[in-house]
């Protein structure tokens, strides 16, 4: 007999765990399947009234649009989201309970110059629009040949570029200025060569204005427009860079000073239950220590915004927290699109049906850390020690991995159902849910979650998943870096002149 899912006592569906054909006798909960079921996909556990609320994860996931028997396949068919409105909520913090750090472990990491804790010793090459985005690539590649790469003076040399940064305004440039200004102060980019054309919307002198204190040693500019050959020029500053860089060596750092951000993508019914727990867990052990956690995806915390806010250190965090939901939903609302437009097909194809099951498992990256922090889009995570902070982007993979990223994650843990190759310039962790795409795709998965649905031991898989984090921060090329899938994704929400 098949052993079905059930993930919290009051639900009143549980998930397949592999598929499951009718009138298969369920054991355990007694109850007799009377149509097939796919493997994540949700079944009736008992009769569920027309308008009555369907349960998982111990709370609402919408409402059942006919009468639905015990034993009945529950999905699109049969029930819709309950979302609408803005979210209103009002603070209750529940008791917690801390529990005990236990000994710190270290990981062989970067101590920058200026104080901060590195897992690579990069060269990022920024520039402030398209226009440059050819010279920039070439200088990465020039670079890279002369002193870059695995026994080079830095780990690895990379320009990212992207379409913006001219014929934008108001907030939509903003947006762009933000997260590439986030991306120049991140620590991995030890050192970073900043490329203008010389006469964008994005200035340089405006860019880096956002920027802010900068490292002369560290950060070089110019505008392509200003000198000879920018090629030459871009190649002679990397130089000089990596001569400042050349002490910089691996050492022991406490890994209370990582910063990883939690993602998942391509999700599948499966995702809630094994993949996004254990990420869940991680974020547990890493802020018990005092490192940081970051969380983004806003839109999928559409529906499981109680369990997540009430988890707010303090009221003005919360109130942060439920404004930025409600500002994401009258980003919505002014774009004429409605706000429960999620999950994607690819995601009904694994068994999420509505916008509230998936946040409700989206949310389990987060663990049970309180959340100090909310951060607008292209801020830094720097007032969140030992537990979350919520950073505003939206749920699309390379936006809101992007925004991880420039946040200040050293590591993006990405958990995935169906599957992706997608890489940002962290590295970034593919984390199947389900055994078959570790064992289908193990040039994109770095490490399979599928085996909890099996493992006797769930510590255990927590124990080897926080190794395989812990020498990734120490050197260890993720399978994106591996397969040079490292990119920038900027969210675009304006006017284009």
């Amino acid at each position: 007999m098949i052993m079905l899912l059930k993930i919290h006592p009051s639900d009143n569906v549980a998930v397949a765990p592999s598929a499951i054909e009718a009138g298969l006798v369920q054991d355990g909960i007694k109850l007799e399947i009377t149509e097939a079921i796919p493997a994540g996909h949700k079944v009736a556990l008992v009769d569920i009234a027309e308008g009555e609320a369907v349960i998982k994860y111990g709370f609402p996931i919408g409402k059942a649009t006919t009468a639905i028997q015990a034993g009945q396949h529950v999905h699109s068919h049969n029930m819709a989201t309950g979302l609408g409105a803005d979210t209103e909520l009002v603070y209750e913090p529940e008791a917690r309970e801390v529990a005990a750090a236990g000994d710190v472990p270290a990981f062989m990491g970067y101590r920058l110059p200026d104080g901060r804790a590195a897992t690579r010793k990069e060269i990022w090459i920024i520039n402030t629009v398209a226009c440059v985005n050819v010279p920039s690539q070439r200088i990465a590649e020039a670079a890279t040949r002369e002193f870059g790469g695995n026994n080079g003076a830095v780990d690895g040399i990379y320009a990212f570029t992207h379409p913006y940064g001219c014929s934008q305004l108001g907030d939509d440039l903003g947006l762009t200025r933000k997260v590439l200004a986030g991306l120049v102060r991140h620590p991995n980019a030890a050192g970073v060569l900043v490329i203008g054309l010389g006469c964008e919307n994005n200035t340089l002198r405006t860019f880096l204005e956002e920027v802010g204190a900068m490292d002369p040693n560290r950060v070089r500019f110019f505008n392509a427009q200003e000198v000879g050959d920018e090629v030459e020029h871009g190649i002679e500053a990397v130089r000089e860079i990596t001569e400042h860089l050349a002490p910089v060596q691996r050492e022991p750092i406490p890994a209370s000073e990582l910063v990883l951000g939690m993602k998942c993508g391509g999700s599948d019914g499966f995702s809630g239950i094994t993949a996004n727990p254990l990420v869940g867990r991680i974020a547990d052990r890493l802020t018990s220590w005092g490192g940081t956690v970051v969380l983004t995806e806003v839109p999928e915390m559409f529906g499981a915004e109680a369990p997540l806010f009430n988890r707010c250190d303090a009221p003005e965090i919360f109130e942060s927290a439920v404004a930025m939901v409600n500002e994401f939903k009258d980003y919505f609302r002014r774009h004429d699109e409605p706000i429960y437009e999620n999950p994607s097909p690819g995601n009904k194809d694994g068994g999420i049906t509505t916008l509230e099951e998936k946040s409700l498992g989206c949310i389990q990256k987060g663990g049970k850390a309180l959340v100090k922090q909310v951060a607008a889009y292209g801020e830094p995570a720097t007032q969140c020690l030992g537990g979350l902070c919520l950073v505003q982007a939206p749920g699309n993979d390379g936006v809101s991995a992007t925004a991880l990223t420039a946040a200040g994650a050293h590591c993006v843990l990405f958990t995935t159902g169906r599957g992706t190759p997608l890489g940002v310039p962290a590295p970034t962790l593919k984390i199947a849910s389900n055994s078959d795409l570790a064992q289908r795709k193990p040039n994109w998965i770095d490490f399979d979650a599928g085996q909890l649905l099996e493992a006797e031991d769930p510590n255990a898989v927590t124990d080897d998943l926080m190794q395989l984090i812990l020498d990734t921060a120490s050197g260890k090329e993720a399978r994106n870096e591996i397969n040079g899938f490292r990119e920038i994704t900027i969210w675009k929400q304006g006017v284009t002149l």
